[in-house]
């Protein structure tokens, strides 16, 4: 079975997107305690480009999160493969993720770090995807707000493949 690929968000339209949040974060957090945390592996380009563009001074941070293993849907199991280094008490938490799709991953995360006595938790995310949403949650700061389709690149993969591609499309299964 063969894949074919549609461009959802090209480069361009990412790199607008990645310095309008920063500048948004960067007004909401100015010069208060922040901790941003990457969440490994989908991540990791829009985490690195947004924090690049922030204008406030945050600490970063990466935990490894994962409950699609090879497919397309969630298998039901939460592996939480890293944790932070730095502590996050007394500090505003900034979780940055690829996509947003159920809202498992990111209600797991947020249940664990509350427990360590931050000043706030928020969520950043390149995609907003509600088509699956099981978590009634609120992304605080969304890059683009998508209903459907089964994304890769910028970051997120099918099957650890595609996540180099430098813009977001949606794949298609021939």
């Amino acid at each position: 079975m063969g894949h074919r690929l549609s461009e959802v968000c090209s480069t361009e339209e990412i790199d607008a997107k990645v310095k309008e949040l920063a500048r948004e974060i960067s007004d909401t957090y100015g010069s208060q305690p922040l901790v941003c945390v990457c969440v490994l592996k989908g991540a990791y380009l829009f985490f690195a480009d947004l924090t690049r563009n922030l204008d406030c001074e945050a600490e970063i941070d990466f935990v490894r999160l994962s409950s699609y293993g090879d497919g397309t849907s969630r298998s039901g199991n939460m592996n939480f493969s890293k944790d932070l280094e730095v502590s996050i008490a007394g500090k505003h938490v900034l979780i940055i993720e690829d996509i947003v799709d159920t809202g498992h991953s990111v209600e797991f995360l947020k249940h664990v770090f509350t427990k360590r006595n931050p000043l706030s938790i928020r969520i950043a995310s390149l995609i907003d995807k509600r088509e699956r949403r099981e978590i009634d949650l609120t992304v605080d700061f969304p890059g683009f707000i998508l209903e459907k389709g089964f994304l890769v690149g910028y970051g997120m993969d099918y099957a650890e493949k595609y996540r180099y591609l430098n813009a977001v499309y949606e794949l298609h299964n021939d």
